[in-house]
């Protein structure tokens, strides 16, 4: 088994920085993705149809059913 290069700790410590280590941080972290934001709804729409035009053609079923999923609750959204 090799030892981690200094590339891969470095980017080890970068990417543990962008998760919250205490309760708080972590609470204050889904507080914030409750947060309400306008968004236009020709947005909302686009992604719809990107998503549903990419669905067709995924290769995996998993990827298929995640993005028909997500496309179905923008629409609900909307």
């Amino acid at each position: 088994m090799s030892t981690p290069t200094q590339h891969q700790r470095v980017v080890g410590r970068g990417v543990s920085t962008l998760i919250p280590q205490s309760a708080a941080d972590q609470a204050m972290a889904a507080l914030t993705g409750l947060e309400t934001v306008p968004v236009h709804i020709g947005l909302l729409q686009a992604a719809a149809l990107l998503l549903e035009d990419a669905a067709r053609t995924a290769a995996d079923e998993v990827t298929r059913a995640a993005m028909a999923k997500t496309a179905g609750m923008l629409r609900s959204a909307m």
